[in-house]
C-alpha cells in the first residue's frame, strides 16, 4: 500500500509540472502569435491552443482521479488496517495506463512544439 500512496504522489507531482510546463508553452505561443501574422502560423497556432487546451482538460481529470483513489486507499486502511497490504486495487493499474498514455502523448506535444518554436521564433 505505500508504493502506491507513493506512486499517487509521483503523479501528482509529474502533474503539477505538466501544467506548469503548459503555462511556459502557452506564454511562448502568445509570443510567436504577436510575431506572426501569417494564416499559416496562426491556423498552426490555434492547434497548439487547442492541443493545450485538452491535454490541460486531460490533467485536471487525472489529479481529480487519483486523488479520489488516494482517498479510497486512506479510507481502506482506516476500514481494513490488517488487511490492507493483502488487497490488489484494481483501479490503480487504470490510473497507471492513463499516466503512461498521457506522458507519450504529452512527449510527442512536446517535441512537435518544439520543432514549431524553432521555425517561428
Amino acid at each position: 500500500m505505500a508504493d502506491l500512496h507513493f506512486e499517487n504522489d509521483m503523479w501528482l507531482n509529474a502533474i503539477k509540472f505538466y501544467n506548469d510546463e503548459l503555462v511556459i508553452f502557452e506564454n511562448r505561443l502568445a509570443e510567436v502569435s504577436s510575431r506572426n501574422s501569417s494564416v499559416e502560423v496562426k491556423a498552426q497556432i490555434e492547434r497548439f491552443q487547442n492541443q493545450f487546451i485538452r491535454e490541460r482538460d486531460i490533467l485536471v481529470q487525472l489529479r481529480h482521479d487519483i486523488k479520489s483513489s488516494e482517498n479510497e486507499l486512506i479510507q481502506y486502511a482506516k476500514d481494513k488496517p490488517v488487511a490492507v497490504d493483502h488487497v490488489y486495487f484494481r483501479n490503480h493499474t487504470g490510473l497507471e495506463d492513463r499516466m503512461n498514455t498521457f506522458v507519450t502523448i504529452w512527449k510527442e506535444l512536446r517535441s512537435d512544439y518544439m520543432r514549431f518554436l524553432k521555425e517561428w521564433m
